[in-house]
C-alpha cells in the first residue's frame, strides 16, 4: 500500500540523513523508494519547517491579495461602464 507524506514529514525526512544515515536505509526505514526521495531533495532539499510555515503564510497571503485584486478590477470594469453609459446619454 503507497503511503501517503504530507510537506513537515517530508522534510522531517529529509532531515534525518543528516544523522548519517544512509539513503537506501532512509528509503527502507521509511519505505519509500530512493527515486522518491531524490524528488522530495530536488524539490524541498534545504528546506526547513520555519520555511515552510514561512512559504505557507506568504501562499495565504497571496491568495488574499489576487482576490482583492479581481474584486477590485471587476468593480473599476462596472464604474467604467456606467461611467460610458452616462456619457452617452
Amino acid at each position: 500500500m503507497k503511503r501517503s507524506f504530507d510537506e513537515r514529514q517530508i522534510i522531517g525526512v529529509l532531515q534525518e540523513i543528516r544523522s548519517g544515515i544512509t539513503v537506501a536505509a532512509l528509503c527502507r526505514k521509511h519505505e519509500i523508494s530512493e527515486s522518491t526521495y531524490y524528488k522530495w531533495k530536488a524539490r524541498f532539499g534545504g528546506m526547513t519547517l520555519s520555511d515552510r510555515e514561512k512559504l505557507e503564510m506568504l501562499e495565504i497571503e497571496n491568495a488574499k491579495l489576487k482576490r482583492l485584486l479581481a474584486e477590485l478590477m471587476l468593480a473599476n470594469e462596472a464604474l467604467k461602464e456606467k461611467n460610458g453609459e452616462k456619457m452617452e446619454a
